[in-house]
């Protein structure tokens, strides 16, 4: 069989390098013929080093890769369209991703999506496009993985989908101790490593707001029956209740490494040793908990913004992005973060988000608001 040739975008990420992970660990299964990072240039060399990719991008090169005769240096866009590409891997975070996985659906080339950014800004727009390609869109997130895989086998609509969250760092935590929240607390997930901005959304639980969008869009389920509920021990990643009542749920230890697996092999299933299997000789136990909103505005805002629809999930995750950059640097505190995304909702006019340009003016306009409005409280 031959090996599936793969461009992993966001490559010196946490997804990207787990992502390289399981292609190192199945050499004879896939083919890595593109990377792509931001800045951090030392670890791309190396990884270049390794993979041997034919084709880069990095936001600035270093002398050694431009030099680098066997590679070609090239647009995120021009890489995901080369004709000889099997596979996208988008492990970006933030806007970075939406253009490249547009550009790569539209040559009906498989995207495994690890963007939650992506999808709610443009899920509409690049389910649209994938349905016209018949590309594959593979979620990789924990969650929608977790949902997706419930699901196969499924003929008939499901009742209801149970998202777990952890609670993040600060659920035994009073409300009225968050002002003085550090980012180095806020980086402190209690059971994933994952990228500084994901983990801040976390500990806000932004992200599961995130992922309530993606499994509306995803899986064409109404907001009024997809559900949240605190896991502490994050081994049950997500839920699904069947016509019948019963409930299906995806179980395994917190290792973004499976679900990654899970899209690359698609529809295939092989074992990996390198996965630590769930341990039944050892005393677990699997805590689930009604979520309390009133601890978590942003997880308010989050939904109350896809119901909203349009460009609102767009100007969501923008501002968002805004706001916990400004509090990883400083400028605003933990607390000010929900208060920021709702003042640039609050000022937004809808818009129909059925273009990319739409989709983009509101991106745009959400992040300049945002950096106003911050300016305008210090």
């Amino acid at each position: 069989m031959a090996k599936k040739r793969l461009v992993v975008l966001g490559s010196t990420g946490s997804i990207g390098r787990q992502t390289l992970d399981i292609i190192k660990t199945f050499p004879d299964k896939f083919e890595l013929i593109g990377l792509a990072a931001g800045n951090n240039v030392h670890l791309l060399e190396s990884q270049i080093e390794e993979f041997q990719p034919k084709s880069v991008y990095c936001i600035e090169p270093s002398h050694s890769i431009i030099k680098n005769k066997n590679i070609q240096l090239m647009s995120m866009e021009q890489m995901v369209s080369q004709p000889n590409v099997d596979i996208v891997m988008v492990a970006t975070s933030g806007n970075i991703g939406l253009i490249p996985t547009i550009k790569a659906l539209e040559k009906s080339i498989t995207v495994c999506i690890a963007n939650k950014e992506v999808i709610i800004m443009a899920g509409e727009l690049i389910k649209t496009i994938s349905r016209k390609s018949g590309a594959l869109l593979l979620p990789v997130d924990s969650e929608p993985s977790a949902i997706w895989q419930c699901m196969q086998g499924e003929s008939q609509p499901i009742r209801r989908i149970i998202l777990t969250a952890s609670g993040g760092p600060f659920y035994n935590i009073d409300p009225g101790e968050l002002d003085d929240v550090t980012p180095k607390q806020a980086l402190q997930h209690p059971t994933w490593n994952m990228g500084k901005r994901i983990t801040v959304d976390s500990s806000t639980l932004m992200n599961k707001g995130f992922e309530v969008i993606e499994a509306h869009i995803l899986f064409d389920v109404g907001f009024e029956n997809i559900e949240v509920m605190i896991h502490p021990q994050s081994l049950i990643h997500s839920m699904i209740e069947l016509t019948d009542g019963s409930i299906k749920a995806q179980i395994s230890p917190p290792d973004m490494r499976l679900p990654i697996q899970h899209a690359l092999f698609y529809p295939e299933k092989v074992a990996n040793p390198m996965l630590r299997p769930f341990d039944t000789h050892v005393a677990t136990n699997m805590e689930l908990k009604p979520l309390d909103k009133s601890r978590y505005p942003c997880f308010t805002l989050a939904v109350s913004a896809g119901i909203q629809g349009g460009t609102y999930p767009t100007v969501l995750t923008a501002a968002d992005e805004v706001a916990v950059d400004l509090f990883l640097n400083h400028r605003i505190s933990f607390t000010d973060i929900p208060r920021l995304v709702d003042s640039v909702l609050f000022d937004h006019k809808f818009s129909k988000a059925d273009s990319l340009e739409n989709i983009q003016a509101a991106d745009r306009w959400a992040r300049l608001k945002a950096l106003a409005l911050a300016g305008d409280t210090q």
